[in-house]
């Protein structure tokens, strides 16, 4: 697996680990990451992201109309 590292300096109202977790909120939500790699980058098992992505109002699932109406079978 190919990886970047991206050095910033972060405000001092925004700690590291946080960092990590809005980054890879993000990611995940636009579909740049997979769940996994989202919750490995943020330092979460699967099931704490999938829980933490809840409290974001951020879907586990981000399905097209199309891809949803082929997955309902219409």
């Amino acid at each position: 697996m190919n990886v970047n590292t991206l050095k910033i300096e972060l405000p001092f109202s925004l700690s590291e680990d946080e960092a990590k977790l809005l980054l890879s909120l993000k990611l995940y939500e636009v579909g740049k990451i997979t769940l996994g790699q989202a919750a490995k980058l943020a330092g979460f098992s699967k099931q704490a992201f999938i829980d933490v992505l809840g409290n974001y109002k951020i879907p586990v699932i981000n399905y097209s109309p199309e891809e949803l109406r082929e997955e309902l079978g219409f």
